[in-house]
């Protein structure tokens, strides 16, 4: 049975937003692994498009890009769209019953997958499906912008705690 996680990085006043800051090359390196890790990623539709970025080669990318983008491709990915009629390569749109199609999901594919977007997060986290919240905290603070927790806030408990680069910490907590 599959595990879901959503993971985001996030700032110390509980904001994502990717254009505000970005992980150090030692973090980046840690989502390189974390990615080769996982059995898929689980996107709502805005995230997939940003991340569809890693489907085709980019001018200037380093050895570390490069490897994301290999680890990203392989893996299977499913998206929850309305509005997208076709998705990329390595990829499957969801259709209209997304509970029942991720309770399958997750009862077919063994290993971790990652739920990326808060609001697609809100939703499976009422649903009773999100079985570990990770919170990759950044020294900023941004004041405004899209809440980690998108929706109903759900209880939890600390499971695990990571210090990465001397700057990061990873929270990893699951529903209490």
């Amino acid at each position: 049975m599959a595990t879901l996680v959503f993971g985001m990085n996030v700032s110390l006043d509980g904001f994502v937003d990717h254009t505000e800051f970005a992980p150090s090359p030692p973090l980046f390196r840690h989502f390189i692994d974390q990615t080769k890790g996982q059995a898929g990623s689980l996107y709502g539709r805005t995230l997939y498009e940003l991340m569809a970025y890693w489907d085709a080669e980019q001018p200037g990318w380093g050895e570390d890009e490069q490897a994301f983008a290999v680890a990203w491709r392989r893996q299977p990915k499913w998206v929850v769209s309305r509005s997208l009629a076709a998705v990329g390569p390595n990829a499957t749109l969801l259709g209209e019953d997304v509970e029942a199609e991720v309770r399958a999901l997750k009862a077919s594919v063994e290993g971790e997958i990652e739920v990326a977007g808060p609001t697609l997060a809100a939703s499976l986290g009422a649903l009773g499906l999100i079985d570990l919240y990770r919170l990759y905290l950044h020294p900023v603070v941004l004041g405004r912008g899209t809440p980690f927790f998108n929706g109903p806030l759900p209880r939890l408990r600390l499971v695990a705690t990571e210090t990465i680069a001397e700057e990061y910490v990873c929270l990893s907590y699951a529903p209490a």
